[in-house]
């Protein structure tokens, strides 16, 4: 799982205990997954389909650095599932885990499904060859 982004938890983002609102939690899930989603496919045509299982599981404050963690899990014809791992950047404790997340390319006139011509073994090609680009994989 590669933590690819950050956010600083803001009274705005706080609930009635002082703690950060799962909402706001799930709203940053769904934006961190459809950006990591989007950089995979190389296309922003795509809709949330499904958000399956959330665990929360610690909470976050006010003032903590919260980090996403994402991962491929699965590529359709039309479709791509990640999983998101939320924690604190401090303690590396977790705060939330959203599973299978579904996200599906659609055509951007009809708004039907369309294939985008991707594989899990594509991906991951092509995660390696950036990672490599970047200096952050090793021959």
């Amino acid at each position: 799982m590669r933590f690819l982004s950050r956010r600083l938890v803001m009274p705005n983002d706080l609930n009635y205990a002082d703690s950060l609102f799962g909402g706001r939690a799930l709203e940053w899930i769904d934006e961190e997954a459809a950006i990591y989603a989007i950089c995979q496919l190389g296309t922003n045509c795509l809709v949330t389909k499904h958000i399956g299982e959330i665990s929360f599981e610690s909470p976050a404050m006010q003032g903590d650095i919260v980090e996403f963690g994402l991962a491929t899990k699965a590529v359709g014809r039309t479709s791509i599932t990640v999983s998101c791992l939320v924690r604190n950047k401090a303690t590396k404790k977790t705060i939330c885990l959203a599973d299978d997340i579904v996200f599906v390319k659609v055509d951007p006139v009809t708004r039907q499904p369309a294939p985008h011509g991707k594989t899990l073994e594509s991906l991951e090609e092509q995660t390696e060859a950036e990672l490599r680009s970047l200096n952050l994989l090793q021959d």
